[in-house]
């Protein structure tokens, strides 16, 4: 008779974020830092196929806008009527709409992430899933919904702390569908 291990496989797993006042960029920091220390964390500007070369694990996350993933012509909108918060929305990197829509085919894991104010009828994070699904990345786990306050945020007490503990169950997620049988 003999005993079966597991053997983890190491995983590359980006956590890429589109963030216009800062609470998006904040969840996807915090869920990286619960999957671990080389867990990368890039906007979509900074998610190309450089840094995307290798990645086994997507995790993706934008605002709910408009009851929707935002589209560049929201970006466009905001640009024109930004919101009356405590610093300038961020309109430096491509929506996740687009970044989706220039993602190459691969193969691997996805989980996505949005936030949103806890009333809004819509989401972002099942056209993510669907979206990252299209290339390649498998849906790991059920889409996640963080809480901002306002439009403009801030993030609702306790968000952050969720999305570490989020992110660490993701982690053993990957392990437990990346771990390979062994005799």
């Amino acid at each position: 008779m003999y005993s079966r291990t597991r053997t983890v496989v190491i995983v590359q797993v980006v956590v890429v974020y589109q963030s216009l006042w800062g609470n998006t960029a904040a969840v996807a920091r915090a869920i990286a830092e619960g999957i671990g220390p080389d867990a990368r964390v890039v906007s979509t500007a900074e998610a190309t196929g450089d840094v995307l070369t290798g990645t086994r694990f997507i995790v993706a996350g934008a605002p709910v806008l408009g009851f929707r993933m935002p589209s560049d012509r929201t970006v466009e909108s905001i640009r024109l009527n930004p919101c009356s918060a405590s610093r300038p929305p961020d309109l430096s990197h491509p929506s996740m709409r687009t970044w989706l829509d220039g993602l190459s085919a691969k193969s691997g894991y996805s989980a996505a992430f949005e936030t949103r104010i806890w009333w809004s009828p819509g989401g972002a994070a099942g056209a993510i899933l669907r979206g990252l699904d299209r290339a390649g990345y498998r849906p790991l786990a059920k889409g996640q919904r963080f809480i901002v306050k306002g439009k403009c945020g801030p993030l609702r007490e306790g968000e952050l702390e969720r999305a570490v503990q989020w992110g660490t169950a993701l982690a053993e997620a990957v392990k437990r569908s990346m771990a390979v049988p062994t005799r």
